[in-house]
């Protein structure tokens, strides 16, 4: 049941506006069925992607996405940095792994941003005490046995955390829709075709039926070049 739904207005109201940002394919492909790092965006939604990081308090994303990465997206236009001076020059980067199985060489725990690991007890665990992580966050759980991501969230926004950017991958994605939990998509068309029935796609996973679909409004759209960015808020 959406969280819509089954909860109170207010409960809804006590967590961080999430915003989901994913370029992907003209036949709607985040990546190959390597899951391979998609760098095929162009430099002009790159800037795009630090426009956003710019508004967020913390950015969401999953261990799949730093496996294939490496490391995480910057801002780095002085502009935007100048924005930011009362907060650190960086959001939060928050990293989703249950199993804590992340390369601790990675170029990603030299980045001069503050880290965060959302995990399990037994993620947990070959973390602590380590300096990769700024804070090991062991999640908590449903009753489903998937995290609580409603509780997750109403935790991020009493620390100050009131705009949350997650960066995919479209499993870490499709739970978070599950639990209509994503009020606003940013999604950029980008000028090829990948194809291929495993390929990840922004809503990755089991789903929705078409009467269980979410459904959202198209706020504004804009080409530039080749590129088509898309801007959607979330119907409730």
């Amino acid at each position: 049941m959406p969280a819509s739904a089954s909860q109170p207005r207010s409960a809804i109201q006590n967590r961080p506006h999430v915003t989901a940002i994913l370029a992907m394919s003209a036949d709607g492909k985040i990546s190959d069925t390597h899951r391979t790092a998609a760098r095929f965006p162009s430099a002009t939604d790159q800037r795009h992607l630090e426009q956003r990081l710019a508004a967020a308090d913390a950015t969401l994303f999953g261990a799949g996405t730093l496996r294939a990465y490496g490391t995480t997206a910057l801002i780095k236009q002085p502009a935007l940095l100048a924005t930011r001076r009362k907060q650190s020059p960086q959001p939060i980067h928050i990293v989703c792994s249950p199993s804590g199985d992340l390369d601790p060489t990675a170029q990603f725990f030299s980045q001069p941003v503050p880290r965060w690991l959302l995990t399990t007890p037994a993620g947990a665990e070959p973390w602590l005490g380590q300096s990769g992580f700024d804070r090991v966050w062991v999640a908590p759980k449903a009753s489903t046995g998937d995290y609580d991501w409603i509780q997750i969230l109403h935790e991020l926004h009493t620390l100050d955390i009131h705009q949350l950017l997650v960066m995919g991958g479209g499993q870490l994605v499709e739970r978070l829709m599950a639990a209509d939990l994503i009020d606003e998509l940013w999604l950029t068309i980008c000028p090829l075709v990948i194809g291929g029935a495993a390929a990840p796609t922004p809503c990755d996973g089991d789903g929705f039926s078409l009467d269980k679909a979410p459904k959202f409004t198209l706020s504004s759209n804009q080409t530039i070049g080749d590129e088509v960015f898309l801007n959607y808020q979330r119907q409730r």
